[in-house]
């Protein structure tokens, strides 16, 4: 059964706001945050803008292959003052091999976060979806680098506000791109809370760490996911790529970097911005 959602703003306004976050992102300009205009924004309202979105790139020929969760850590769900992680959609022109050359000046922020994905071989869906019916459904598990990028300015230059979760999530929870690794393993093949990396930007170790740091272990991100979006009844498909959220900070991207995420059995992803 699906959830009674609360919305505060028209499904016009929703469309606005979609169309306000793909002018942004198509013409690399900044737009101020949601709230700004629309303070009452729900949760619900925040994802209704997000699926908006959704549609114009449905509409332009992208073709949906996954979704991503975010803020799985304490420390930035404290920061962005909510309570649980959040979600964002992938879509096809987002993917991208290891090795790939991207150009800074396509995005507006780009900041890359290490995480693990879990590609799936069987529908994953319903409120009642444990961690061994992920890791059943499953088909193998590889690394990936998520490409971070929102749309609104980080801190309003009008006002000094800084955005919040309501705008993250409005704009596709700030996802732009994924960076995938060539190493696949089998979801109970390794102990998954114990991946570790180490990311090298321009060959200086940026950032460490270790999956365990996403709700203890990141098929519980799997997890949450599958029960949230049941509130939609929305369940993840075969086939799909579904990012399990980051075990590091995310890192600013700026052309010349370059990044080597070094897995150690689950081998190197790399990727440079020019």
């Amino acid at each position: 059964m699906t959830a009674v959602l609360q919305h505060a703003l028209s499904a016009a306004e929703h469309l606005a706001i979609a169309q306000l976050h793909e002018r942004a992102r198509a013409t690399v300009t900044p737009v101020k945050r949601a709230t700004s205009s629309h303070p009452t924004m729900t949760i619900d309202d925040a994802y209704a803008c997000q699926l908006e979105w959704i549609e114009i790139q449905r509409a332009q020929g992208a073709r949906v292959v996954g979704h991503k969760i975010g803020l799985t850590s304490k420390a930035m769900q404290a920061a962005m003052k909510i309570d649980e992680p959040d979600f964002g959609t992938l879509l096809d022109y987002m993917i991208h091999p290891s090795g790939c050359v991207l150009s800074a000046a396509d995005y507006l922020d780009p900041r890359l976060e290490v995480e693990l994905a879990f590609v799936l071989r069987e529908r994953v869906g319903g409120d009642g979806i444990t961690a061994a019916d992920v890791l059943d459904a499953t088909d193998y598990v590889v690394p990936a680098l998520e490409l971070i990028d929102a749309r609104s300015f980080r801190t309003d230059p009008h006002d000094g506000v800084t955005r919040g979760v309501h705008d993250t999530i409005a704009d596709n929870a700030a996802d732009a791109g994924v960076v995938v690794g060539d190493v696949h393993v089998a979801p109970r093949e390794i102990d998954l809370r114990w991946v570790a990396a180490i990311m090298k930007q321009n060959d200086e170790v940026e950032e460490t760490g270790v999956a365990a740091g996403v709700l203890d272990d990141p098929v519980r991100g799997i997890v949450w996911l599958a029960q949230r979006l049941a509130r939609y009844g929305v369940s993840l498909e075969a086939g799909e790529i579904v990012l399990s959220g980051s075990f590091t900070r995310p890192v600013i991207c700026r052309a010349g970097d370059r990044f080597d995420v070094d897995y150690g059995p689950l081998g190197t992803i790399m990727c440079q911005f020019t």
